[in-house]
């Protein structure tokens, strides 16, 4: 598959705002994925009404947060700030802006402990069962330009450079909300960039996306062939919505 056709089309598509393709689906179903993963209770369902709409109808007896909402839409956001930026090495800076959109609005953009628009004031650690202990707060800085210098001294990135990236950035665990998010819309950046398969991190794969991030130090292969699975299901989609040429 021709992966600049696959950007050059999510770029053009989110342009003309195309819908019922391939920016559209990635659109909603990145937005749904990624944040039900961290706990969302929207349903995919919803999620795209939001996009299409900005509202929907929810059942009588659905309890739905509003932060649940608001980071719907700002993943939409998200996703279009990393395309307006696909080809532009990464930074700090971008990587913060990227945390900043897609906590705008939030409850915890009010709470001094989640510091939205900066890296984490407060300890914190991924799961509970089988913990990953992530960077003190004080080395988060030090941390993320040391794996930013290593990783764009790179001259041929492949998709196992990405994911050793997106390992040790979630190990670094910059942000107090939202590392999961960013760490996996980075992925699919730089996927892009470098013209290899992009993909979406599917809800029903969490458990061995996970299991992948906490077995990575020592089986390298589960959480890549996990990433190898979600690109060969994104490639599909592509096959079937961008086969057509317009002159």
């Amino acid at each position: 598959m021709n992966i600049n056709k696959i950007k050059n089309e999510l770029i053009q598509q989110k342009q003309s705002k195309f819908k019922g393709n391939i920016y559209h689906y990635s659109q909603v179903n990145f937005a749904y994925n990624s944040n039900k993963i961290e706990g969302s209770r929207l349903t995919c369902e919803q999620t795209e009404a939001i996009f299409d709409t900005s509202s929907f109808i929810p059942k009588s007896d659905d309890l739905i947060k509003l932060d649940d909402l608001i980071e719907s839409k700002n993943h939409f956001k998200l996703f279009d700030y990393m395309l307006d930026n696909v080809d532009e090495l990464l930074t700090k800076d971008m990587i913060i802006k990227m945390n900043k959109i897609l906590k705008r609005n939030t409850s915890d953009e009010e709470n001094p402990r989640y510091n939205v628009g900066g890296f984490k004031v407060v300890p914190n650690i991924i799961g509970v069962y089988n913990v990953i202990n992530t960077i003190a707060p004080d080395d988060v800085e030090k941390e993320i330009e040391k794996l930013l210098k290593e990783y764009n001294s790179k001259s041929n990135i492949t998709i196992k450079d990405i994911v050793d990236f997106h390992f040790r950035f979630e190990k670094i665990h910059p942000f107090g909300d939202g590392n999961g998010r960013i760490g996996r819309i980075i992925m699919f950046k730089e996927c892009l960039r470098n013209n290899i398969m992009p993909f979406i991190v599917l809800d029903t794969d969490e458990s061995y996306y996970i299991r992948g991030l906490k077995e990575y130090e020592n089986d390298k292969m589960f959480l890549i062939d996990t990433i190898k699975h979600e690109q060969d299901l994104y490639e599909e989609i592509c096959k079937e919505l961008l086969n057509f040429n317009i002159e």
